[in-house]
């Protein structure tokens, strides 16, 4: 984490000694809104000692100054307009105190950076493992950004190369018209008098001499500084080159390889800010090596010296362009990506961004961005620059967009917001395939150029993978394809290629992880639940953990064939549950309170020997979800809990009166109870449901006694399961299209409230009497 933000969390005398770091030498408005370029500077790389080192600290004050000038300009609105006074006060009151002793500056600001990082440490006085994590991506931005610094210093050195080069060859040019004026003057002699000839003739052959001799030395001195040059060029792409393979195949990378997995429940893949900031540094050092080279080439051009010197600048021309071709092709991203699971006639949106765009000033003629969606054999075909310019796999509406440039954020991107996909073309399957496996991609595109149309640049990216879908039962599966993708898929793959089968405790992991961002809570599967899930993923009876380590399952495994017995595969029953404690049992589960992952027999283990009305909460086996009675109740689905919650169920039920092992039920679901009804204040009474069980309508047993065995119409002692219909049952409201139908639905109501009203009609009779 930054050291600004996390000196900002400070407390107290903590918080004061850092407020007291700043002031008129250096005001607080310029730490806070420079935090990260200050940060991001080799500040203990200047020795203060060292009078030498002051030319390093007065490029970082004019670095400074400049940041703070273009953060002033960026600033808009009412409030935009103070600030912008304000900065450029800053900038303008630094220059003056610093520039005639720019170490004062360095030693100013080492000594605040300093402070802050001690407070910090002093504050949270300890050292965990993510903060172990944070120092090694510490070290590592830092190596990036001293390479950064070698790359600024390296391209200064070969500026003020070019121009003492130019300095000395427009010197040359002058010498050598110098020397042609001498040649004519010789050559004039020849209409002149013997003896006058003889006379002016010796003293000007001397001189062209002596000229010509300088000229042959100087030559060579301008080819070496040349070729001096030219491989200090080369020096310094291959130092570009290998930074930008730095940030974009491992840094960029990393960041997508994060996104796809926060598709997953992952965590979020973070923001670009600092991914843009070095593409930025780069494209700006690429680019002012650009201008070096073409000027090196233009005085090679003025004047034209034998030698090597001219292969050489043609070879740095063609690795300049690539390197900035490569930069600008690979900086065009998703940063918001479309959904994965994509429903024709329904709308979505993306955000596409070019990280390099504010700076190689592409705005100055937005480009706009299309859309279009393709199918995986399109996309392996244009990966391999195969002409698939017209190719598409159906029709998407709203699907160009012009790139906006924002001046807060220095971003240029496109908002794609009312996409709608009109309508899909799909492929032949293969074999078992269904609808639901068959994979597609958004291919965004456009064109711009840089430079006063010097370099013009076609950029393509792809999404993830899209899986089509044209109702909402296909979701489920076609979930299942997007998880087992952004699971396993190996970074520069062909499209969409992945494992046909993966370790367990590789799924163990995906799973997980959806199942704790879906139910949104922190408590995930244990190892426990996990050995459940591989008992039924393997039809196998092992306890033991390590039977399951190396272990593979497949996809057909997975969510292709039925589980044994059932009508549903492993995911299905598996997505049924996250579905199910997500809509109706998170806080139960939060709590605690659901053993789920349990099968039938061990719950008639664990039950056995507790006292009587002992009851668990496990997912059924045999339904997609379950809450399943001892006496064989049927499963309670999500449309159950819908009517009346788990909490009052539970609340209903006399004989259930302790939470395995032994906690009091009202102690565990109390505060989830339904409010009882106010009493009456118009003579009538409101029906309330509530849960019945007939054969155990008599009052509360004794808890003391112990459980009789485990029997499906005798045991207090339960087990309580959790189903969850995968499948939503047509609603009798509605008609086979879908439409609401008013006189079914007053049906159902007038059915509804005669079964209501029944047994209240006899409490009421009762009071009555």
């Amino acid at each position: 984490m930054a050291v600004w933000i996390q000196a900002q969390q400070l407390q107290g005398d903590a918080l004061h000694q850092m407020q007291s770091l700043y002031g008129q030498h250096f005001p607080i408005e310029v730490r806070h809104y420079l935090s990260h370029w200050i940060e991001s500077q080799l500040w203990d790389s200047i020795d203060l000692e060292n009078p030498q080192e002051e030319f390093k600290a007065k490029r970082l004050l004019d670095s400074l100054i400049q940041e703070l000038q273009k953060k002033a300009e960026h600033q808009v609105g009412e409030d935009g307009f103070l600030l912008k006074i304000k900065l450029g006060h800053y900038a303008s009151q630094l220059k003056i105190t610093y520039d005639r002793c720019p170490l004062e500056l360095v030693r100013c600001i080492k000594h605040i950076l300093y402070t802050e990082q001690r407070l910090v440490r002093e504050a949270t006085n300890s050292i965990s493992p993510v903060g172990g994590m944070m120092d090694s991506m510490s070290q590592k931005y830092q190596q990036i950004n001293q390479a950064f610094e070698e790359l600024r210093a390296m391209t200064q050195d070969t500026d003020n190369d070019l121009r003492k080069l130019q300095h000395n060859q427009e010197y040359f040019i002058i010498q050598y018209q110098e020397s042609l004026r001498i040649q004519a003057q010789l050559t004039s002699l020849a209409n002149l008098p013997p003896a006058e000839r003889q006379l002016r003739e010796p003293s000007l052959q001397n001189k062209r001499a002596t000229v010509e001799a300088w000229l042959t030395r100087e030559a060579n001195t301008l080819q070496k500084y040349r070729l001096d040059l030219a491989e200090k060029h080369q020096k310094t792409l291959q130092m570009l080159r290998k930074q930008q393979t730095i940030i974009l195949d491992d840094e960029l990378i990393q960041w997508k390889r994060r996104q796809q997995l926060a598709g997953n429940g992952g965590p979020p893949e973070g923001g670009l800010d600092i991914l843009q900031s070095w593409c930025e540094k780069l494209a700006e050092m690429i680019w002012q090596n650009r201008q070096q080279i073409r000027r090196a080439e233009h005085l090679r051009q003025q004047l034209p010296i034998p030698g090597p010197i001219e292969e050489l600048l043609t070879d740095l021309n063609s690795t300049i362009t690539d390197i900035i071709s490569a930069l600008v092709t690979s900086t065009f991203i998703i940063e918001k990506q479309p959904p994965q699971v994509l429903k024709t006639q329904t709308k979505f949106a993306a955000t596409v961004r070019l990280l390099v765009g504010g700076r190689l000033n592409v705005h100055m003629n937005p480009p706009q961005v299309k859309a279009t969606i393709i199918s995986e054999q399109q996309a392996k075909a244009l990966l391999k620059n195969e002409n698939t310019r017209n190719d598409s796999s159906g029709e998407i509406l709203n699907n160009n967009c012009v790139m906006e440039y924002h001046q807060t954020t220095g971003t240029l991107s496109a908002h794609f917001r009312n996409m709608s996909l009109k309508r899909i073309k799909r492929s032949d399957r293969r074999g078992a395939e269904s609808v639901t496996e068959e994979k597609f991609t958004i291919l965004f595109e456009s064109q711009f150029s840089v430079g006063g149309n010097e370099l013009v640049f076609q950029v393509k990216t792809l999404s993830l993978p899209v899986v089509v879908i044209v109702h909402g039962s296909q979701d489920n599966n076609a979930t299942a394809t997007v998880l087992w993708d952004n699971a396993f898929a190996e970074p520069g793959r062909v499209p969409f290629l992945v494992p046909d089968k993966v370790l367990w405790p590789q799924l163990c992991e995906a799973i997980n992880m959806k199942y704790k961002a879906e139910v949104q809570s922190n408590r995930g599967l244990s190892e426990e639940n996990l050995v459940f899930l591989a008992q039924k993923a393997f039809t196998s009876s092992s306890i033991n953990p390590e039977d399951y380590r190396n272990m593979t399952i497949s996809w057909s495994q997975f969510n292709r064939e039925s589980l044994p017995g059932r009508n549903f595969t492993f995911w299905q029953w598996f997505d049924g549950v996250m579905e199910l404690t997500k809509k109706h049992l998170k806080p139960h589960w939060n709590d605690g309170a659901i053993l789920g992952f349990v099968n039938k027999q061990q719950a008639q283990d664990m039950l056995m020997s507790k006292p009587n009305g002992t009851f668990l909460l496990r997912f059924s086996d045999s339904e997609i979800g379950g809450v399943r009675m001892v006496w064989n109740l049927m499963p309670y689905t999500s449309k159950d809990f819908s009517i009346r919650s788990l909490a009052d169920r539970i609340s209903d039920l006399n004989h259930l009166l302790f939470l395995y092992p032994d906690r009091p039920k009202d102690e565990v679901f109390s505060k989830y109870y339904t409010p009882p009804l106010s009493k009456p204040v118009d003579g009538y009474v409101k029906p309330q449901i509530k849960q019945v069980v007939p054969e155990f309508t008599t009052p509360n047993p004794d808890p003391s006694s112990v459980s009789t065995p485990f029997m499906d119409q005798a045991s207090p002692a339960m087990a309580v399961g959790l189903a969850h219909s995968m499948y939503t049952p047509i609603d009798p409201t509605l008609d086979p299209e879908g439409e609401f139908d008013l006189d079914d639905t007053m049906d159902v109501a007038r059915h509804v409230e005669e079964l209501l009203r029944r047994p209240m009609e006899n409490q009421w009779s009762g009071q009555q009497s």
